[in-house]
């Protein structure tokens, strides 16, 4: 057992090794000389599409947090299955996502100007980091440089994503291993402010929670008679709103929500369950907390999107993002 743990945590340190080491490659304003108009592209076209379907938002934000949390932020998300090898947009956790087209149409503004200049991993950081802007959330620089993958496998979507039942030491164990702190999960977490969840992701602990029937003991009673009045057992289609009234505000209505118990996830019960989070979650669940909340959502995101991500020669730039050149 000792020396299992010893390996587990050679495996975080290497991970996070090469995590520090090709983020080196990034830089704000990178395509200063190659594409100077590239990141003023990236904010009109988001601005237009936003404009007309602002609850993309979220679903853009979660691409980029899939994307980057399977093989580092390389776009390896919006690669499309081939006869042989089902891609990660496939796999079950990302059957719900949205916004690829959204991501094509900027691209193809970019490819216009700058053809073969500007990676889809870059562009993906950039509408994510826009959308968010546009809904009065946060913003933060986004230090550019990222190249294309050319590897997407569904399979390895089960094996690096946290699933919503996770509990607090396994987020986590999966965070570290992202080079992601206990600080950096409950800010994060803090993204769900925004955008809506399939019943299917959350009627566990509704339904049957420990086989006899029963509901989710740590999630508030009068919410579980309320989520049953919109989801049966079984539903898999219908939409909840993970901050009801406030799903399209970026503020920090989601930590007033969980720490009365009624964040739609295990994981977000879990938040409660670790000293550092749950202080965090408790001292952002009122009005004040939210400038602090919006630097901190700034500074995660930064962290985020260097994970894995891949520099200098390796990779490609994608002509297109849903096939590799």
């Amino acid at each position: 057992m000792a020396f299992s743990k010893q390996i587990l945590v050679f495996l975080v340190l290497v991970g996070i090794f090469n995590i520090s080491c090709n983020a080196q490659g990034l830089k704000l304003g990178f395509y200063k000389k190659t594409c100077p108009s590239a990141e003023a592209i990236v904010k009109k076209e988001t601005a237009s599409i936003m404009a007309v379907a602002p609850t993309l938002a979220a679903p853009i934000l979660r691409m980029h947090f899939h994307d980057c949390f399977v093989r580092g932020c390389d776009a390896s998300i919006l690669l499309n299955s081939t006869t042989n090898n089902p891609a990660e947009k496939d796999s079950f956790p990302n059957l719900s996502l949205r916004g690829y087209g959204s991501i094509d149409r900027v691209k193809s503004a970019v490819e216009k100007k700058c053809p073969g200049v500007v990676s889809c991993a870059d562009i993906l950081a950039l509408v994510a980091r826009d959308a968010v802007s546009l809904l009065n959330g946060a913003t933060w620089p986004v230090p550019l440089g990222r190249r294309d993958g050319n590897v997407s496998n569904s399979t390895e979507v089960l094996f690096n994503l946290p699933p919503p039942f996770f509990n607090i030491t396994q987020l986590k164990a999966n965070f570290a291993s992202k080079g992601l702190n206990a600080k950096d999960l409950v800010v994060l977490s803090g993204g769900h402010t925004i955008g809506t969840s399939h019943c299917s992701s959350f009627t566990n602990r509704l339904y049957n929670f420990t086989g006899v029937g029963d509901s989710d003991p740590s999630l508030d009673s009068n919410y579980v008679a309320r989520l049953k009045r919109r989801c049966s057992a079984t539903d898999t289609t219908t939409l909840v709103e993970m901050d009801p009234g406030s799903f399209k505000t970026f503020d920090t209505e989601y930590y007033t929500l969980v720490a009365k118990r009624r964040g739609l996830f295990t994981s977000d019960a879990a938040l409660l369950a670790d000293s550092e989070t749950r202080a965090y979650v408790n001292s952002h669940a009122t009005p004040q907390g939210s400038k602090d909340f919006l630097k901190d959502f700034a500074k995660s995101m930064v962290k985020m999107g260097k994970i894995g991500v891949l520099t200098g020669s390796q990779g490609e730039i994608r002509k297109t993002c849903a096939f590799i050149n």
